[in-house]
């Protein structure tokens, strides 16, 4: 009985090598494909490391409001039509007004917000786009009437990440000469914060109609015979417009 248990024990031994292998390897393996990972080279290009997304961001206007003035000043009344021409031609979403209350500003709030309803209304904007909410007046800073709206905007960074050392170092890394994380972020936020259109950085505008007169002005002298260079008044002759030297300073 003893020699039966003896024989199968041996039996199992390069059975239980053989596991004991596989698993070293396995272990071996998987460490290797963790160390490369760690040492895979971050993008090269600064536009994949710091890509410039278009978000939806918030507009906003703030105007000021006096204890013993109502209305707007020039001033505001300018900004108020800057925001309004800016919504008409920007504008994700709808405009929300936000209103003081409960301090001792409601009597001008009240005024300074028929007047910016005037200009939203002089400057085609529905009124079913202006949506008003009020807010509990700041008891020590002042109040003030906010004009929101949503937008498209251009967003790059954060930047000032760091995450490896930029100093002398022997491992592999810091001997291929790859650009720091960093770099190139401040350019692309830059250039995000910028921008005019944040569509143009997707894909370019529609192109406008060619100016068809003068085109077939020169099409119709091309096929006179003639010149089809435009002429101007004080042209000298020369390519140059004609001109009198000044005589201030003499």
């Amino acid at each position: 009985m003893s020699q039966t248990l003896s024989t199968t024990a041996r039996s199992r031994v390069p059975a239980l090598l053989r596991v004991v292998a596989i698993g070293s390897l396995a272990a071996t393996l998987a460490g290797c494909y963790s160390q490369h990972q760690a040492q895979a080279p971050y993008p090269l290009d600064y536009r994949q490391r710091h890509p410039i997304a278009l978000v939806n961001g918030n507009q906003t206007v703030e105007v000021f409001l006096g204890q013993n003035r109502g209305g707007l000043t020039p001033a505001q009344r300018a900004d108020v039509l800057a925001f309004a021409q800016s919504w008409k031609r920007d504008a994700t979403s709808g405009i929300l007004i936000d209103v003081p209350k409960g301090g001792r500003t409601d009597r001008a709030a009240q005024d300074s917000l028929r007047e910016i309803h005037s200009i939203f209304a002089a400057s085609g904007i529905p009124g079913g786009g202006v949506r008003v909410r009020s807010y509990q007046a700041p008891g020590g800073s002042l109040a003030s009437i906010k004009l929101n709206y949503s937008r498209l905007m251009a967003k790059a960074g954060p930047c000032g990440r760091w995450p490896d050392d930029l100093g002398p170092s022997d491992t592999p890394d810091h001997m291929q000469n790859y650009p720091y994380w960093n770099l190139g972020c401040a350019s692309q936020r830059n250039l995000a914060a910028m921008v005019d259109n944040p569509a143009d950085l997707v894909q370019p505008r529609g192109e406008a109609p060619a100016m068809a007169g003068r085109r077939a002005v020169m099409l119709d002298k091309y096929r006179k015979g003639e010149n089809p260079t435009a002429s101007y008044p004080n042209d000298s002759g020369n390519g140059y417009a004609a001109g009198k030297i000044s005589e201030v300073g003499k």
